[in-house]
C-alpha cells in the first residue's frame, strides 16, 4: 500500500477555490487519502460541474470575502455531509494587478476580502468546532510574493503577507487544542493564470528557478497532505515555501 493512501481517519475536508488549479489538485490529493472533500468556487460554473462530475465532489458556490455567506456555507457543507469540517484549507484568491500609483480603490478591496478577509471569514466559521473537538487542521495557501514582494502586486503581496502573520498568531492560539495551523507559499505552479502569461515574460521567470521549470499543482498538494496528516501534531506555525529555489527565506 503507497504512504499516500494512508490515513488514520477519515474526515470532512472544505478546500476554498478547489475546483481549478491547485485548488483541485489539492482536493484530488486529500480525496485519494480517503477523506471526505468539498470544494467552494466563486464564480466558474462550467468548471465547477466539470470537477465535480469527474471526482464526485461536491462543489458549493459562494463568495469566500462576504462572512455571512461564509457561515451559511460552512452549516450547510456540514449539514450535507453529517459530518465536522476538521480540515479547511484556505486556497480561494485572485489577483488586480497595478502599480500603487495606479491602483483603484476597488482593486485594493477586492484583493483584500477576496485573499486575506476570505481567511478570517472562513477560519471563523470552523475554529469553534475544532477547538471543542480538540482536533483541526488549517492550511492557508499564501503565495512566494507575500514573502518577497512583487512589482504591481502591493494589493497582493500585502494580503499573502497578512496571511502569513494569520497563521502564526492562530498556531500559538489553537496549539493547545490539537489544531495546527500552517502556511504554504507556493512560488510559480502551472496553471491557467500562469500559462496566460506573456510568453517572453514566463520565460525569464523560469530562468530564475533554479530547479529549471514551473511547480505542478501536485508539488503542493502533496505538501498540503503532509500538512493535514495526523502525524503532523508537531508542526504548527510554519510556513513551507514551494517554489524550486527561487526565494529561500
Amino acid at each position: 500500500m503507497e504512504e499516500a493512501s494512508i490515513v488514520r481517519t477519515r474526515r470532512l475536508a472544505l478546500v476554498t477555490g478547489g475546483t481549478r488549479g491547485i485548488g483541485a489538485a489539492i482536493a484530488r490529493r486529500l480525496q485519494q487519502e480517503g477523506h471526505e472533500v468539498v470544494a467552494t468556487y466563486r464564480g466558474n460554473d462550467a468548471a465547477a460541474a466539470a470537477f465535480a462530475s469527474d471526482t464526485g465532489m461536491r462543489a458549493y458556490r459562494w463568495d469566500v470575502g462576504d462572512f455571512d455567506a461564509c457561515q451559511a456555507g460552512v452549516a450547510r457543507v456540514e449539514d450535507e455531509a453529517g459530518m465536522p469540517v476538521d480540515i479547511l484549507v484556505n486556497n480561494a484568491g485572485i489577483t488586480r494587478d497595478a502599480t500603487l500609483h495606479k491602483m483603484t480603490p476597488e482593486q485594493w478591496r477586492v484583493v483584500l476580502e477576496d485573499d486575506l478577509f476570505a481567511c478570517f471569514n472562513m477560519t471563523k466559521a470552523v475554529i469553534a468546532g475544532m477547538r471543542e473537538r480538540g482536533w483541526g487542521r488549517i492550511v492557508n495557501i499564501a503565495s512566494i510574493n507575500g514573502q518577497k514582494g512583487q512589482f504591481g502586486q502591493t494589493n497582493y503581496a500585502a494580503a499573502k503577507a497578512g496571511m502569513l502573520g494569520f497563521t502564526k498568531s492562530l498556531a500559538l492560539e489553537s496549539a493547545g487544542k490539537g489544531i495546527t495551523v500552517n502556511a504554504v507559499a507556493p512560488g510559480y505552479i502551472a496553471t491557467d493564470m500562469v500559462a496566460a502569461m506573456v510568453p517572453k515574460v514566463l520565460e525569464a521567470i523560469v530562468a530564475q528557478i533554479p530547479v529549471g521549470r514551473l511547480g505542478h499543482p501536485d508539488d503542493v498538494a502533496h505538501v498540503v497532505s503532509f500538512l493535514v496528516d495526523d502525524r503532523s501534531a508537531y508542526l504548527t506555525g510554519s510556513t513551507i515555501s514551494v517554489n524550486g529555489g527561487m526565494y529561500l527565506v
